[in-house]
């Protein structure tokens, strides 16, 4: 059997007593590296620690491999017990939707045990899950790719008055354009992009567009390391989150749209002060 575990978004104590139960009885361990992050990151320190809580050696399962090499993975399932990590929740990435079909393609069962993830821990800001509208993502852009397609989503939600997840983009082991041209693959540094700089694109494509969806006195909620111990919100205007250092990764922004008085209340707690803020943690 293919277990696909949700490990939730702190660290390695979020996993559910379920899916520690799933993990321990597996044979071989797979933890993907590349649609997420916990809190310690994925170097050699950070998978000791998981390996010492669920007593396995864990296998870091990168883009190359699961997309390319996923069948690999799903051979081992057909003989024994197999475990595929996710941070998060399983389903909060197309890619591993994508296994579970190729899974039931190869006659493979598979059993899925959910976590906490970005799409419902964005709730501690107070405003409401059934209040957002189409979720976006935002690439890096570059000199020559500056994509634009998720405005109009963005536009299309705040003419609903529903408030916008925005997902910012995540870069590991990417190969460089200058490498694929020579082709030998050499990887980049790893990325993520933050919400200043998701601000500052948004506010790019804001201008090219002049459709009016947005602008730099647009209520927004930033927040960083969702989940974790050091967890960061702030609430504010496209200007006043610029000037906001967040800090490590994992960042999402939220464009809030029509609110209720009780979000506004909720809101309230993490809201700018003039030049200071008020309050910065996840503490309520």
């Amino acid at each position: 059997m293919l277990f696909i575990v949700g490990l939730g978004l702190g660290d390695e104590k979020d996993i559910t007593l379920r899916g520690l139960e799933a993990v321990k009885k597996c044979e071989k361990v797979y933890i993907e590296a590349y649609t997420s992050l916990l809190s310690f990151g994925l170097s050699s320190d950070g998978l000791s620690t998981l390996e010492k809580l669920y007593g396995k050696p864990i296998t870091l399962a990168d883009r190359e491999i699961v997309e390319e090499k996923a069948d690999g993975i799903l051979s081992e399932a057909r003989e024994s017990d197999v475990a595929f990590l996710v941070v998060g929740d399983p389903f909060g990435a197309t890619t591993h939707s994508d296994l579970v079909v190729r899974a039931k393609k190869m006659d493979v069962e598979v059993k899925v045990v959910h976590n906490a993830s970005v799409m419902n821990a964005i709730g501690v800001c107070g405003l409401q899950l059934y209040r957002y509208g189409e979720t976006i993502s935002i690439p890096f852009f570059t000199e020559t790719w500056r994509p634009d397609s998720f405005y109009e989503k963005i536009k299309q939600n705040r003419l609903l008055g529903l408030h916008t997840l925005c997902l910012l983009d995540i870069r590991v082991k990417e190969p460089s354009l200058e490498s694929l041209c020579r082709g030998r693959k050499q990887y980049e540094p790893p990325r993520y992009m933050t919400i200043n700089t998701a601000i500052e694109q948004l506010l790019e494509v804001e201008q090219t567009q002049g459709g009016s969806a947005y602008n730099e006195d647009t209520d927004c909620v930033g927040f960083a390391r969702l989940g974790s111990e050091d967890q960061m919100i702030v609430a504010g205007t496209m200007r006043q989150l610029q000037t906001i250092d967040f800090g490590a990764p994992l960042h999402c922004l939220v464009i809030v749209g029509k609110t209720h008085p009780v979000e506004e209340e909720m809101l309230d707690f993490y809201k700018l002060r003039g030049e200071s803020l008020e309050r910065i943690d996840g503490t309520i």
